[in-house]
């Protein structure tokens, strides 16, 4: 028998639908990319997409509050329908409960998803609710619009093409990494107090109880890891900026595997360089106090939620005016492969070494 870790998320979905045939005439597009395609609307095309999120797995509640929890639940679903070109307009919100959660609890949770779908325009029209043995399980639903034709894809790429990002990289990573060190210390801590006896154990289990972690200084890394902005203002600069890209994917498994995305479901080939990738000074000093990699750290951490897309060639001179975009590299031909050139020259094959839920 195969595991089913050997494939990984992305391999595991190609398996269970490359065989699937379309059957209605409203399905535009299916599995593939960010969003499924529906067309029912005169002009405009529906797009469709969902996430699981499981407890023990994208999220850990001894450290993100139920609030922010429920603004990330659906800013997640948000970003994949801005990287089609597109606009969120509803979401279906269905959860899996344990025991242990309170109606209080439920409240924190959907103050932060209302938070978020106040933010940009979109309804809860719907959803379930269940029991769970297993801990929080959070499945969102979203449904969009893009104007007919204008969905942008992920197979759109074409040799000579500049490669764009939003934003900046890593830091959501290495927002976990410090919420994880501190995680550590605290059962560290916890361990020791348990170890005493008498009135010294009570005092320490007591002082535990309201102790908190020092993050200042790295505020900018928390909320990027806990509270992260689907990026609808680069979608609108594009827009103004009379750009369209050729191919789009938000960064949630990392740059790496996006950037294997495109290429793979474009035919291409990349060239992408270590110094133009973009880096928060929070980001490059918490990796250097961690002894890690910063542009490993910009590669492969994921949760960034920033939009990488694609660019012809001839709109080199309107992006260079767009706020909050950086080009970090261009579209080859296949047989080029796809490279990571570094600082000093050096050329490395790109890897997917992202987020991989099924590890």
């Amino acid at each position: 028998m195969t595991q089913i870790s050997t494939l990984g998320e992305f391999g595991l979905i190609r398996r269970l639908t490359e065989d699937i045939e379309i059957k209605n005439a409203e399905t535009r597009k299916g599995v593939g990319d960010d969003c499924a395609i529906l067309k029912f609307e005169e002009g405009y095309e529906q797009l469709v997409t969902t996430d699981l999120l499981m407890e023990g797995v994208h999220f850990d509640l001894t450290y993100i509050p139920l609030k922010h929890l429920g603004y990330k639940s659906a800013m997640v679903n948000f970003s994949d329908v801005y990287a089609m070109g597109g606009q969120p307009k509803q979401i279906t919100v269905s959860l899996a409960l344990g025991k242990r959660f309170t109606i209080e609890d439920m409240d924190e949770f959907y103050a932060g998803l209302r938070l978020a779908c106040d933010a940009h325009g979109v309804d809860i029209v719907g959803g379930d609710t269940t029991s769970s043995l297993t801990g929080l399980a959070i499945s969102i639903t979203c449904i969009g619009i893009v104007e007919e034709g204008q969905a942008i894809l992920r197979s759109g790429a074409k040799d000579t093409d500049i490669i764009c990002v939003s934003g900046n990289l890593g830091a959501a990573y290495m927002g976990l990494q410090l919420l994880e060190r501190e995680k550590r210390v605290y059962y560290a801590q916890l361990d020791d107090a348990r170890r005493l006896e008498g009135t010294a154990r009570e005092d320490a289990l007591r002082e535990l109880e309201t102790a908190q972690p020092d993050f200042s200084g790295h505020e900018y890394l928390l909320e990027r890891q806990m509270k992260p902005e689907a990026r609808r203002d680069i979608i609108e600069r594009l827009r103004q900026a009379g750009i369209r890209p050729t191919a789009m994917m938000d960064i949630s498994d990392g740059l790496s595997s996006e950037l294997m995305h495109i290429c793979r479901q474009s035919n291409t080939g990349c060239r992408v360089y270590e110094e133009r990738i973009p880096l928060d000074y929070q980001t490059a000093a918490m990796a250097e106090e961690l002894n890690m990699n910063v542009t490993t750290c910009a590669l492969n951490g994921g949760e960034d939620y920033e939009l990488l897309f694609t660019i012809p060639i001839a709109d080199h001179e309107k992006i260079a005016d767009v706020e909050d975009v950086k080009i970090i590299g261009h579209i080859t031909k296949p047989e080029l492969g796809l490279a990571l050139i570094t600082r000093d020259g050096a050329e490395f094959e790109l890897k997917a070494q992202g987020w991989n839920p099924l590890a």
